[in-house]
């Protein structure tokens, strides 16, 4: 079986290592794929965002299933190219993929669907943006409403904390056309979690939960990030939880999108706040989250090519997410100076000494192969991901790999899992 995963992060290097140990044995082929990829198939020099280049190679070699991790090429349609030319896709079809190319539509449909989430209003144009900010109750969170890589999103605490972001994403454009229009958001207070559900179009099976650290330094202070790191299960899961959020956000929200004949398939990531007042929807994403796939898929018992078949089949079964009861912890480790300006090229050492600890797995994400050498190539670098029986033992045994790995200021979080920790000691 041969399998083209369109990508080159830790998401996608974590998916080609489970495809890899599928009992079919597939072929892989990365495009564009990293230094880790390299050792599980073939990394082919196309980018993720190259839809015609990927279309080509499709075309003329004709795989058996593409998977795609990223949300650009989902929200550029290249699903729905795929399967124009009978080709096999994982991942939901541009229509469907809108729940996370924009974050207008995704509360469109929360609306409709009944579905709680955080008040907001919208704008096109940044006076009104500022005039609203200026006397509209604190904190606030600004968002631009088209894809932004996981960044654009600012909390803001002060009043010209907010005007300075709304200038800063829709009149300097921080994140490019995604912030022409911009969402106004009340700031949910509470915990986070990341729940993931596989969905043929029809019914959601939930994958096991987790937990993401998005912001760059300890205590969740700094800098929003794409995340720096995960760790699974997500202290508060529980049967009740699952049922809940399966009744109450998925379903619903599945209900919706097929009553305005939209078909959703692939996997559908519910971002929410535990508020006081029960759970709200804080965003889609329309694909795995990074790093959550590097905590999640670990944990499950079966093949991943067959889950992702019954999506496309509409053939989806509990079995399909079967987990293992062991916990998962994944630290990511940065270029010094992420999210902001950071350097590339800088030479990675010690990787084999930490994937040579049990149950622990090396996921590439920022690194490319150079004069034989594996070197830094983008901000979020590594997630050294490990499996145990506890969640505290897991931590440290993750940590313990991070300390094998060195490469120029790299930085990282000591505080990842640390919310879970404590809770279950309590």
């Amino acid at each position: 079986m041969k399998i083209l995963i369109v990508g080159g992060g830790g998401r996608e290097h974590a998916l080609a290592w489970k495809l890899a140990r599928d009992r079919q044995r597939p072929t892989l082929f990365c495009a564009p794929g990293n230094a880790g990829t390299v050792e599980l198939g073939t990394n082919l020099a196309i980018a993720a965002a190259d839809i015609d280049g990927l279309l080509n190679w499709a075309r003329r070699e004709k795989p058996d299933l593409t998977v795609i991790g990223p949300e650009d090429p989902l929200y550029a349609g290249l699903v729905d190219l795929l399967q124009a030319d009978g080709l096999r896709a994982f991942g939901p079809c541009r229509a469907a993929a809108q729940l996370e190319g924009s974050k207008l539509f995704a509360k469109s449909i929360l609306q409709a669907a009944g579905v709680p989430t955080a008040r907001y209003r919208s704008f096109s144009e940044p006076e009104a943006a500022i005039a609203y900010v200026r006397t509209a109750p604190l904190p606030l969170v600004i968002k631009a409403d088209g894809l932004a890589a996981g960044k654009g999103v600012l909390v803001c605490r002060e009043r010209q904390e907010a005007e300075k972001a709304v200038i800063t994403t829709m009149v300097h454009q921080s994140f490019g056309a995604a912030g022409r229009t911009i969402l106004v958001e009340e700031c949910l207070e509470g915990e986070e979690v990341s729940v993931l559900a596989l969905v043929d179009g029809c019914k959601a099976i939930l994958l096991p939960s987790a937990q993401d650290h998005k912001r760059a330094l300890d205590g969740d202070q700094g800098l929003n990030t794409g995340g720096m790191g995960a760790y699974s299960p997500a202290p508060m899961e529980t049967p009740a939880f699952r049922k809940m959020v399966l009744d109450t956000i998925f379903n619903p929200t599945l209900k919706e999108l097929r009553r305005r004949n939209i078909t959703y398939r692939g996997v559908l990531y519910a971002g929410l706040m535990l508020t006081a007042a029960g759970p709200r929807v804080l965003e889609f994403n329309c694909r795995f989250g990074d790093p959550e796939t590097q905590a999640i898929l670990p944990r499950l018992k079966g093949d991943l090519i067959p889950a992702m078949e019954a999506c496309i089949d509409v053939n989806l079964m509990p079995e399909h997410a079967a987990c293992r009861p062991e916990a998962c912890v994944c630290v990511v480790m940065t270029a010094g100076g992420y999210p902001g300006a950071y350097r590339k090229g800088d030479a990675i050492t010690g990787l084999k000494e930490a994937a040579a600890l049990s149950e622990t797995f090396v996921f590439h994400a920022g690194t490319k192969l150079e004069g034989g050498q594996i070197v830094t190539s983008g901000g979020r670098v590594l997630g050294v991901t490990a499996l145990g029986r506890t969640l505290s033992q897991t931590a440290e045994k993750a940590y313990q790999a991070v300390e094998r790995i060195t490469f120029q200021d790299a930085h990282y979080r000591r505080d990842i899992a640390a919310k879970g920790i404590k809770r279950n000691r309590g």
